[in-house]
């Protein structure tokens, strides 16, 4: 156990550095999704590269979800990390975002204005106390038009970002939805938690320049994978860029993500962060214990770290060992392995990057709130996962990406081969267009399917009114039931700038199986952003 902590402080520690850097994350929503690819819109694209990750908060935590392919002003082309771990239109998605903030006595030209997450204590107070504030509330209806069984969903969404309220030392952030099924308001009146989300809800106040307290639910980006933390989370950066920090509190209620007194947790972390750009890396390592009514539910070691230390190369890691199990009611210190992942995403020139990532996840058990199904998740194997691929832009005009990604277990169960394509046209000469072929092959224990499809994109009314128009043929064929089914999909959707800060999105697609059955989709959406 020491050897293992003195291994990873010593990677902690092992570097040098002359500034700090504040991860941040910029949201964007979900605009279309195909059955290869996700649609993503930002307010601006311009800090996003092909070849990035972006993030989906899910029970609380920021899950790397989706690889960013190719990119327009406002919007971007995803490839999903996970075939299996299913978006849908209008959810949030978040971009990672590193902004330096130097510890040398600031110069007399002003800091760049950025709004941040969890920005830096004030360096110049009179300008760093400015307030900034910035939200968006969005309402929208997603409709399922069948025969057999039609469905309405709505869902409404208020976020809102607020530095320095008032120009004061005090912060807040808040990440709020609200969804519902049309006809079934019961089930919302049986648990309004069930319908009703809130990913953060904290308040902030900066000390000094060097120290902070938060109070409420959020996600500390230093331990992101924990997720939301209820409760209070300290931070206290020092000299040669080290900084320390503490949290006590709660976790959301695994169910229902409400919140739950009776999840309580504490833990400690130390980081070091680099702001040479060339030179870039970030460390955390961090403790933590978790309960259940005061029992010991897990207790485990974080380690995460990113860095570009050689020129364009980005690395991305992280650990988690647990250090506690209780077994048939016999409780004992550990030391296991839970989850592990490495990413690398290598830049070869302006026309070609590579990227690959490996994955090795255990069951992570809480032993006291999961007590009735330890057995059934001991058991369970060790997941693993792979992923290679790369983009290649021949001409300005044209870039092509290949994208791989194997799951498998020891047993064969679980197993998935996915390999899709991408080859997009960002302007098509004379007519004034942008377009994309795509192509999907999917393999699983269960499932084989084939996806062809090509998408047509258009600015009508120069910044104010853009539209797609695509098609997809699919094919699939379930294994245990020998049964092969067919889909033509059309579809097309319109994104309409009405102000400055107000937008409406409308999508609509249909599909007609091989027994003549026609589905429709038909989703709108209002954005009202300040």
């Amino acid at each position: 156990m020491r050897r293992l902590l003195n291994i990873a402080i010593f990677a902690l520690i092992s570097f040098s550095a002359t500034a700090q850097i504040e991860i941040k994350y910029d949201k964007g929503t979900v605009s279309f999704i195909s059955s290869q690819n996700v649609y993503v819109k930002f307010g601006t694209t311009e800090a996003i590269k092909s070849g990035d990750t972006l993030y989906v908060a899910r029970d609380g935590k920021m899950v790397p979800t989706l690889l960013v392919s190719n990119k327009s002003s406002i919007s971007c082309v995803c490839t999903p990390l996970d075939v299996f771990d299913k978006l849908e239109v209008g959810a949030v998605v978040s971009a990672k975002r590193m902004v330096r903030a130097e510890v040398a006595k600031p110069q007399e030209e002003k800091p760049v204005e950025v709004i941040t997450e969890a920005a830096p204590p004030p360096q110049d107070e009179e300008e760093e106390l400015k307030q900034r504030i910035s939200g968006r509330v969005s309402a929208a209806s997603y409709s399922h038009l069948s025969e057999e069984s039609p469905s309405h969903r709505m869902r409404y969404a208020f976020t809102m970002r607020g530095n320095h309220i008032g120009n004061s030392r005090f912060s807040t952030e808040c990440n709020i939805t609200f969804r519902h099924s049309l006809g079934e308001w019961a089930d919302v009146q049986d648990n309004l938690y069930n319908a009703l989300k809130v990913y953060s809800l904290s308040v902030r106040y900066d000390f000094s320049k060097n120290s902070s307290l938060s109070l409420g639910r959020k996600i500390n980006s230093r331990i992101s994978s924990m997720g939301a933390i209820d409760g209070l989370q300290f931070e206290l950066a020092f000299k040669k860029n080290f900084l320390v920090g503490a949290i006590a509190g709660a976790r959301p209620n695994y169910q229902d993500y409400s919140f739950d007194p009776n999840l309580l947790q504490a833990g400690a972390y130390i980081g070091h962060v680099s702001a040479n750009p060339n030179k870039f890396y970030q460390s955390t390592l961090a403790i933590v214990d978790q309960r259940n009514h005061f029992l010991t539910d897990r207790r485990f070691i974080y380690f995460q770290h990113s860095n570009s230390l050689v020129k364009n190369l980005n690395v991305f890691s992280s650990f988690e060992v647990d250090l506690f199990e209780n077994i048939n009611n016999e409780a004992k210190n550990t030391l296991s392995l839970t989850n592990l992942f490495v990413s690398l995403q290598y830049r070869v020139s302006k026309k070609l990057s590579l990227s690959s990532s490996y994955d090795t996840r255990k069951n992570v058990i809480y032993y006291e709130s999961y007590k009735n199904y330890i057995d059934q998740l001991i058991e369970d194997e060790t997941r693993q996962g792979m992923r290679v691929g790369f983009n290649l832009r021949p001409f300005k005009t044209i870039t092509w990406g290949v994208n791989a990604s194997w799951r498998f277990q020891k047993s064969g169960e679980n197993d998935s081969k996915n390999l899709n394509s991408f080859l997009t046209f960002s302007r098509v000469p004379l007519l004034n267009i942008s377009a994309s072929l795509t192509a999907n092959l999917l393999q699983t224990g269960y499932l084989n399917s084939k996806m062809f499809g090509l998408r047509i994109s258009r600015e009508i009314v120069k910044g104010k009114l853009s539209g797609d128009l695509y098609v997809r043929m699919v094919d699939y064929h379930y294994k245990n039931y020998e049964y092969t089914t067919s889909q033509y999909i059309g579809g097309v959707d319109f994104n309409l700038r009405i102000t400055r800060n107000l937008g409406f999105y409308v999508f609509y697609e249909g599909a007609l199986d091989d027994e003549k059955r026609i589905y429709h989709l038909f989703n709108t959406k209002v954005i009202q952003r300040f």
